[in-house]
Protein backbone atom coordinates (compact mmCIF):
# COMPACT_ATOMS: atom_id res chain seq x y z
CA UNK A 1 0.00 0.00 0.00
CA UNK A 2 1.38 3.45 -1.11
CA UNK A 3 1.09 6.68 1.21
CA UNK A 4 0.15 9.78 -0.87
CA UNK A 5 0.46 12.97 1.17
CA UNK A 6 0.19 15.84 -1.09
CA UNK A 7 0.38 19.36 0.70
CA UNK A 8 -2.06 21.40 -1.29
CA UNK A 9 -5.46 20.83 -2.66
CA UNK A 10 -4.15 21.27 -5.93
CA UNK A 11 -1.82 18.51 -4.99
CA UNK A 12 -4.49 16.08 -3.73
CA UNK A 13 -6.26 16.39 -7.16
CA UNK A 14 -3.46 15.96 -9.21
CA UNK A 15 -2.67 13.14 -7.24
CA UNK A 16 -6.12 11.34 -7.41
CA UNK A 17 -6.02 11.96 -11.27
CA UNK A 18 -3.02 9.99 -11.51
CA UNK A 19 -4.26 7.29 -9.19
CA UNK A 20 -8.25 7.09 -9.44
CA UNK A 21 -8.37 4.27 -7.22
CA UNK A 22 -6.56 6.01 -3.87
CA UNK A 23 -8.65 6.14 -1.33
CA UNK A 24 -8.92 9.65 0.92
CA UNK A 25 -7.87 9.68 4.49
CA UNK A 26 -8.89 12.63 6.82
CA UNK A 27 -10.14 11.64 10.27
CA UNK A 28 -10.05 7.80 9.39
CA UNK A 29 -12.79 7.10 11.69
CA UNK A 30 -14.15 4.64 8.63
CA UNK A 31 -11.17 4.00 6.32
CA UNK A 32 -9.38 2.70 8.90
CA UNK A 33 -11.72 0.50 10.72
CA UNK A 34 -12.39 -1.54 7.18
CA UNK A 35 -7.94 -1.70 6.72
CA UNK A 36 -7.96 -3.04 10.34
CA UNK A 37 -10.83 -5.95 9.93
CA UNK A 38 -9.12 -6.31 6.55
CA UNK A 39 -12.37 -5.35 4.65
CA UNK A 40 -10.06 -3.00 2.50
CA UNK A 41 -6.80 -3.00 1.28
CA UNK A 42 -6.48 -0.32 -1.17
CA UNK A 43 -3.30 0.51 -3.40
CA UNK A 44 -2.95 3.89 -2.29
CA UNK A 45 -4.05 6.33 0.77
CA UNK A 46 -4.67 9.63 0.19
CA UNK A 47 -3.56 11.58 3.21
CA UNK A 48 -5.37 15.11 3.35
CA UNK A 49 -5.11 16.14 6.36
CA UNK A 50 -1.94 18.38 5.46
CA UNK A 51 -4.77 20.82 4.00
CA UNK A 52 -5.54 22.93 6.41
CA UNK A 53 -8.62 24.17 4.47
CA UNK A 54 -10.83 21.44 4.39
CA UNK A 55 -11.17 21.93 7.92
CA UNK A 56 -12.33 25.73 7.78
CA UNK A 57 -15.90 26.61 7.37
CA UNK A 58 -17.36 29.76 6.73
CA UNK A 59 -21.12 31.26 7.51
CA UNK A 60 -22.65 33.59 5.05
CA UNK A 61 -25.52 35.66 4.29
CA UNK A 62 -27.95 32.51 3.59
CA UNK A 63 -25.32 29.07 3.80
CA UNK A 64 -22.59 27.47 5.70
CA UNK A 65 -19.99 26.26 3.73
CA UNK A 66 -18.80 23.12 5.62
CA UNK A 67 -15.15 21.76 5.23
CA UNK A 68 -15.40 18.01 4.28
CA UNK A 69 -12.64 17.48 7.17
CA UNK A 70 -14.53 19.74 9.78
CA UNK A 71 -14.91 17.40 12.82
CA UNK A 72 -18.19 17.02 14.68
CA UNK A 73 -17.09 18.44 17.71
CA UNK A 74 -16.22 21.73 15.77
CA UNK A 75 -20.31 21.21 14.23
CA UNK A 76 -21.28 21.19 17.86
CA UNK A 77 -19.91 23.78 19.03
CA UNK A 78 -19.60 26.42 16.99
CA UNK A 79 -23.06 26.00 14.35
CA UNK A 80 -25.22 25.12 16.59
CA UNK A 81 -27.54 27.78 15.96
CA UNK A 82 -26.97 27.55 12.15
CA UNK A 83 -27.28 23.36 11.59
CA UNK A 84 -29.18 22.37 14.59
CA UNK A 85 -30.01 19.15 12.69
CA UNK A 86 -26.62 18.34 12.29
CA UNK A 87 -25.35 19.67 15.45
CA UNK A 88 -27.72 17.54 17.01
CA UNK A 89 -26.19 14.60 14.47
CA UNK A 90 -22.83 15.28 15.65
CA UNK A 91 -23.74 14.52 19.32
CA UNK A 92 -24.43 10.70 18.50
CA UNK A 93 -21.42 10.05 16.80
CA UNK A 94 -19.65 7.55 18.43
CA UNK A 95 -16.99 8.86 21.03
CA UNK A 96 -14.89 12.47 21.84
CA UNK A 97 -12.61 10.88 20.00
CA UNK A 98 -13.66 10.22 16.77
CA UNK A 99 -16.01 13.12 17.03
CA UNK A 100 -12.52 15.00 17.13
CA UNK A 101 -11.59 13.50 14.49
CA UNK A 102 -14.39 12.60 11.92
CA UNK A 103 -16.45 14.98 9.73
CA UNK A 104 -19.34 15.00 7.40
CA UNK A 105 -16.72 14.08 4.47
CA UNK A 106 -16.07 11.10 5.59
CA UNK A 107 -19.88 10.04 6.22
CA UNK A 108 -20.22 11.04 2.60
CA UNK A 109 -17.38 9.44 0.78
CA UNK A 110 -18.02 6.21 2.14
CA UNK A 111 -22.17 6.88 1.82
CA UNK A 112 -23.01 3.58 4.07
CA UNK A 113 -26.88 3.89 4.70
CA UNK A 114 -25.83 4.55 8.55
CA UNK A 115 -24.19 7.56 8.24
CA UNK A 116 -25.10 9.33 11.51
CA UNK A 117 -24.66 12.82 9.30
CA UNK A 118 -26.96 11.62 5.94
CA UNK A 119 -30.80 12.35 7.60
CA UNK A 120 -29.57 15.77 8.69
CA UNK A 121 -27.95 16.73 5.23
CA UNK A 122 -31.07 15.23 3.52
CA UNK A 123 -33.30 17.35 5.89
CA UNK A 124 -31.33 20.19 5.52
CA UNK A 125 -31.81 19.86 1.40
CA UNK A 126 -27.54 20.26 1.47
CA UNK A 127 -25.40 20.82 -1.47
CA UNK A 128 -22.34 18.73 -2.00
CA UNK A 129 -19.03 20.29 -3.80
CA UNK A 130 -16.77 17.65 -5.59
CA UNK A 131 -13.56 18.84 -7.63
CA UNK A 132 -11.34 16.98 -9.96
CA UNK A 133 -8.57 18.73 -11.85
CA UNK A 134 -11.43 18.70 -14.82
CA UNK A 135 -12.98 21.29 -12.37
CA UNK A 136 -15.84 21.71 -9.98
CA UNK A 137 -19.51 20.93 -9.46
CA UNK A 138 -22.35 20.90 -7.25
CA UNK A 139 -24.25 17.56 -6.22
CA UNK A 140 -27.45 17.71 -4.55
CA UNK A 141 -27.78 15.66 -1.73
CA UNK A 142 -30.83 14.19 -2.98
CA UNK A 143 -28.38 12.93 -6.35
CA UNK A 144 -25.56 12.10 -4.62
CA UNK A 145 -26.15 8.56 -3.31
CA UNK A 146 -25.98 6.07 -5.41
CA UNK A 147 -26.52 2.52 -4.05
CA UNK A 148 -25.48 0.30 -1.56
CA UNK A 149 -22.43 2.42 -0.05
CA UNK A 150 -22.07 4.19 -3.61
CA UNK A 151 -22.53 7.64 -4.25
CA UNK A 152 -21.79 9.85 -7.45
CA UNK A 153 -18.69 10.83 -6.94
CA UNK A 154 -16.28 10.62 -10.43
CA UNK A 155 -13.37 8.07 -9.94
CA UNK A 156 -11.42 11.43 -9.87
CA UNK A 157 -13.33 13.55 -7.98
CA UNK A 158 -12.50 14.92 -4.01
CA UNK A 159 -15.12 15.88 -1.85
CA UNK A 160 -14.60 20.21 -0.99
CA UNK A 161 -16.94 21.28 1.02
CA UNK A 162 -20.90 20.24 1.70
CA UNK A 163 -23.08 23.49 1.67
CA UNK A 164 -25.92 23.83 3.92
CA UNK A 165 -28.61 26.85 4.04
CA UNK A 166 -28.58 27.79 7.60
CA UNK A 167 -31.82 26.94 9.37
CA UNK A 168 -34.91 28.94 8.89
CA UNK A 169 -36.84 26.89 11.38
CA UNK A 170 -36.76 23.88 13.60
CA UNK A 171 -34.57 20.84 13.36
CA UNK A 172 -34.51 17.86 14.65
CA UNK A 173 -33.16 14.59 14.57
CA UNK A 174 -33.21 11.02 16.26
CA UNK A 175 -31.39 7.55 16.51
CA UNK A 176 -31.92 4.23 17.61
CA UNK A 177 -28.96 2.47 18.89
CA UNK A 178 -28.35 -0.37 21.17
CA UNK A 179 -26.75 1.80 23.49
CA UNK A 180 -25.83 5.17 24.09
CA UNK A 181 -22.30 5.88 22.79
CA UNK A 182 -20.22 3.76 20.00
CA UNK A 183 -22.83 2.51 18.11
CA UNK A 184 -23.71 2.04 14.20
CA UNK A 185 -27.39 3.25 14.09
CA UNK A 186 -30.59 0.45 14.25
CA UNK A 187 -32.21 3.76 12.28
CA UNK A 188 -32.19 7.22 12.21
CA UNK A 189 -34.20 10.10 11.55
CA UNK A 190 -34.16 14.05 10.71
CA UNK A 191 -36.51 16.43 9.87
CA UNK A 192 -36.08 20.28 9.30
CA UNK A 193 -39.10 23.17 9.28
CA UNK A 194 -38.89 25.03 6.40
CA UNK A 195 -41.03 28.02 7.03
CA UNK A 196 -39.68 30.20 4.78
CA UNK A 197 -41.22 28.57 1.80
CA UNK A 198 -43.47 26.32 4.05
CA UNK A 199 -42.09 22.80 3.10
CA UNK A 200 -41.04 20.31 5.54
CA UNK A 201 -37.93 17.64 4.81
CA UNK A 202 -36.77 14.56 5.69
CA UNK A 203 -34.48 12.01 6.22
CA UNK A 204 -34.18 8.48 7.10
CA UNK A 205 -30.61 6.69 7.94
CA UNK A 206 -30.36 2.84 8.11
CA UNK A 207 -33.32 1.69 6.95
CA UNK A 208 -32.89 1.29 3.29
CA UNK A 209 -29.98 0.59 0.84
CA UNK A 210 -29.54 4.46 1.02
CA UNK A 211 -30.36 7.08 2.71
CA UNK A 212 -33.96 8.10 1.76
CA UNK A 213 -36.44 11.30 2.14
CA UNK A 214 -40.07 10.18 2.99
CA UNK A 215 -41.39 11.83 0.15
CA UNK A 216 -45.01 11.10 0.50
CA UNK A 217 -44.67 12.20 4.56
CA UNK A 218 -43.55 15.27 3.37
CA UNK A 219 -46.14 16.10 0.74
CA UNK A 220 -48.64 14.94 2.71
CA UNK A 221 -47.79 17.46 6.03
CA UNK A 222 -46.97 20.55 3.79
CA UNK A 223 -50.51 20.14 2.39
CA UNK A 224 -51.48 19.69 5.76
CA UNK A 225 -50.33 22.33 7.36
CA UNK A 226 -50.77 24.85 4.21
CA UNK A 227 -54.54 24.13 4.12
CA UNK A 228 -55.11 24.27 7.47
CA UNK A 229 -53.58 27.60 8.02
CA UNK A 230 -51.26 26.39 10.53
CA UNK A 231 -48.40 28.20 9.50
CA UNK A 232 -49.99 31.28 10.51
CA UNK A 233 -52.35 30.28 12.99
CA UNK A 234 -49.42 28.04 15.07
CA UNK A 235 -52.12 25.68 16.08
CA UNK A 236 -50.92 22.21 17.34
CA UNK A 237 -51.03 19.62 14.43
CA UNK A 238 -54.15 17.08 14.67
CA UNK A 239 -53.12 13.86 16.41
CA UNK A 240 -54.67 11.63 13.26
CA UNK A 241 -52.08 14.10 10.98
CA UNK A 242 -49.25 13.24 12.76
CA UNK A 243 -49.93 9.34 12.89
CA UNK A 244 -50.49 9.91 8.78
CA UNK A 245 -47.30 11.49 8.62
CA UNK A 246 -45.69 8.65 11.04
CA UNK A 247 -46.96 6.09 9.13
CA UNK A 248 -46.08 7.58 5.61
CA UNK A 249 -42.63 7.94 7.12
CA UNK A 250 -42.05 4.24 7.65
CA UNK A 251 -43.40 3.69 4.51
CA UNK A 252 -40.86 5.17 2.80
CA UNK A 253 -38.42 2.57 4.26
CA UNK A 254 -37.13 -0.28 2.73
CA UNK A 255 -34.86 -1.60 5.59
CA UNK A 256 -33.35 -5.49 5.83
CA UNK A 257 -33.05 -7.67 9.07
CA UNK A 258 -29.36 -7.83 9.88
CA UNK A 259 -27.97 -8.57 13.77
CA UNK A 260 -28.81 -4.98 14.67
CA UNK A 261 -32.45 -5.32 14.10
CA UNK A 262 -35.29 -7.00 11.88
CA UNK A 263 -36.71 -4.76 9.14
CA UNK A 264 -40.12 -4.65 11.41
CA UNK A 265 -39.03 -2.93 14.22
CA UNK A 266 -36.75 -0.47 11.87
CA UNK A 267 -39.91 0.58 10.09
CA UNK A 268 -41.68 0.64 13.65
CA UNK A 269 -39.20 2.56 15.26
CA UNK A 270 -38.54 5.39 12.10
CA UNK A 271 -42.85 5.63 12.81
CA UNK A 272 -42.07 6.37 16.21
CA UNK A 273 -39.04 8.99 15.39
CA UNK A 274 -40.92 10.77 13.09
CA UNK A 275 -43.69 11.33 15.49
CA UNK A 276 -41.91 12.06 18.21
CA UNK A 277 -39.51 14.73 15.89
CA UNK A 278 -42.92 16.41 14.34
CA UNK A 279 -44.08 17.01 17.52
CA UNK A 280 -40.93 18.65 19.32
CA UNK A 281 -39.82 20.71 15.87
CA UNK A 282 -43.75 21.91 15.44
CA UNK A 283 -43.84 22.97 19.44
CA UNK A 284 -40.80 24.94 18.81
CA UNK A 285 -41.97 26.70 16.17
CA UNK A 286 -45.16 27.36 17.96
CA UNK A 287 -43.14 28.81 20.62
CA UNK A 288 -40.92 31.20 18.66
CA UNK A 289 -44.49 32.29 16.70
CA UNK A 290 -45.80 32.90 20.21
CA UNK A 291 -42.67 34.94 21.13
CA UNK A 292 -42.62 36.87 17.79
CA UNK A 293 -46.29 37.66 18.35
CA UNK A 294 -45.76 38.77 21.91
CA UNK A 295 -42.75 41.01 20.86
CA UNK A 296 -44.54 42.99 18.09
Amino acid sequence: MDFLRPASWEEALAAKAEHPTAVPIAGGTDVMVEINFDHRRPEYLLDLNRIGELSEYEVGAESVRLGASVPYTRIMESLRRELPGLALASHTVASPQIRNRGGVGGNLGTASPAGDAHPALLAAGAEVEVESVRGSRRIPIDAFYTGVKRNALAADELIRAVHVAQADGPQQYAKVGTRNAMVIAVCAFGIALHPATRTVRTGIGSAAPTPVRAKDAEIFLTSVLEEGGFWENGRVITPSAVKQFADLCAAACNPIDDVRGTAAYRRHAVGIMARRTLTWTWESYRGTARATEGAA
